[in-house]
């Protein structure tokens, strides 16, 4: 039997809600508050299918039940933008939580350390030798050690996918003959085959490398335009493909050799962005694959454009990061020093 004070008391909710109710007429159908990007940790997805549908967003959850039917995402990145990474460990977790079967492919790390990458992983070595011989970037311990150490949790193999940095280095400088030049024992470092056709990527960097006058940057007077891309404008863009190419062929390889894995891959925005770059050479390799591209862009509120639809599967909107360069003379005068040689300037491996 229910007594007086415990009647009292119900009657008194349901007029509470009542109230509450009457306060807020519809509050079921409220429209969904508007994506924000408050700080440099946060991040919005929309699902834009290269363009073809309107900008839906869409939670971490909702991409990867999509993500998870491809057989290769790539999830580009502006480097060391902490919003990116942390969309990037909450995507490849989600989509391994429904694709288990998955495989983990890094730019960050050169295929000449993939087996030091693989002692590590298998606990033969630990995290500060590893760091040391993989030649890891300075930003692992935040960036890309949440990643490796979840592979490594769940037993996921990690692929050292990048060509070594003096390779690239050397094709910038020599051009794409160097790589014949290169030892029996060391032209598996990268790709055995370059794509340095005409095309939207190659005019894309090409864009860029006039963009920047730093990219192949001949000494004296700069050729007229008629006269086409200049001698080194193409070294650079070899160099660029020589990356580009490798990172395929090292996804292409592992698939091959692990029929039924799938395989999420990060690297800088550029190798990736409209499906062009990296995507594009995997895509070359093996027509038959499913290829997601979820690509970030710099935004101070998360609108996106048609021309930003078209860059990804999904887009990811992220906060602008500080300028690395405030002028044009600083991004050169850094160029041009990622480009020397340490010691000697001959390619000599």
């Amino acid at each position: 039997m229910i007594d007086k004070t415990t009647r009292l008391v119900t009657v008194l909710g349901v007029i509470g809600l009542m109230g509450c109710a009457a306060q807020t007429p519809n509050a079921t159908k409220a429209a969904p508050e508007r994506p924000r990007l408050g700080d440099l940790t946060d991040f919005v997805l929309f699902r834009t299918d290269g363009g073809s549908r309107k900008p839906e967003q869409v939670t971490v959850e909702a991409a990867a039940d999509v993500l998870k039917d491809f057989d290769v995402v790539f999830i580009g990145e502006v480097h060391r933008h902490p919003g990116n990474h942390a969309a990037q460990m909450d995507l490849f977790r989600a989509i391994h939580e429904r694709a288990p079967m998955m495989s983990l492919s890094l730019e960050q790390f050169e295929r000449d350390v993939q087996g030091t990458l693989d002692d590590f992983m298998a606990s033969k070595i630990g995290e500060e030798p590893f760091r040391k011989m993989a030649r890891a970037w300075d930003n692992y311990p935040v960036s890309y050690r949440p990643l490796v150490e979840y592979s490594k949790e769940h037993g996921l193999p990690v692929i050292a996918a990048e060509a070594p940095t003096m390779v690239v280095r050397c094709v910038g400088q020599e051009g794409p003959g160097f790589l014949e030049r290169m030892k029996p024992e060391q032209r598996g470092w990268a790709t055995a085959k370059l794509n340095l056709g005409d095309g939207p990527y190659k005019d894309k960097y090409m864009r860029f490398a006039a963009g920047d006058g730093g990219h192949g940057e001949d000494d004296g007077k700069q050729k007229a335009a008629s006269s086409g891309p200049r001698e080194a404008a193409l070294r650079s863009f070899a160099a660029q493909v020589t990356r580009d190419d490798t990172m395929a062929e090292s996804i292409y390889l592992h698939l091959q050799k692990n029929p039924g894995r799938k395989v999420v891959h990060l690297n800088g925005n550029f190798h990736s962005e409209s499906f062009l770059g990296t995507a594009e050479r995997l895509q070359m390799r093996d027509p038959k694959l499913k290829i997601a591209v979820v690509n970030p862009i710099q935004v101070k509120t998360p609108d996106i454009t048609a021309e930003d639809a078209a860059t990804g599967t999904f887009v990811l909107a992220i906060r602008p990061a500080p300028k690395s360069y405030a002028n044009m003379d600083e991004m050169r005068a850094a160029i041009r020093e990622q480009m020397k040689f340490r010691g000697e300037n001959k390619c000599e491996l």
